[in-house]
């Protein structure tokens, strides 16, 4: 069994950074890519960030490319998100999960583990 917890979230004023950390349980954790999905009230869950299962190969949302940074560190099991210039419109429960496979994927049916989330809210 495969847990995720996703740790970061909080408060901040538009233009502020935070970064969020997701760990992961198991020994196969650099076998699977893991990828970042947000999901803002009475809105659909939308992909963010992903990262390859070696770390080589990521991939942004346009909403947050050139804002948000992937990384992961497979040694301790975690993938982080490093969130700068955050706007309110980047208010959103936060979710990280697991995809069965090293490459990346746009699309949260490609993923099969999936974390509690975390509240990001964004002051104006």
């Amino acid at each position: 069994q495969v847990q995720l917890v996703e740790s970061g979230g909080g408060l901040v004023q538009a233009g502020g950074s935070l970064r969020l950390s997701c760990a992961a349980s198991g020994r196969t954790f650099n076998y699977y890519s893991i990828g970042w999905f947000r999901q803002a009230p009475g809105k659909e869950r939308e992909f963010v960030a992903a990262i390859s299962s070696n770390g080589g190969s990521t991939s942004y949302a346009d909403s947050v490319k050139g804002r948000f940074t992937i990384s992961r560190d497979n040694a301790k099991n975690t993938v982080d998100l490093q969130m700068n210039s955050l706007k309110p419109e980047d208010t959103a429960v936060y979710y990280c999960a697991r995809r069965r496979y090293s490459g990346t994927s746009y699309y949260s049916s490609a993923y099969d583990y999936w974390g509690q989330g975390t509240q990001v809210t964004v002051s104006s």
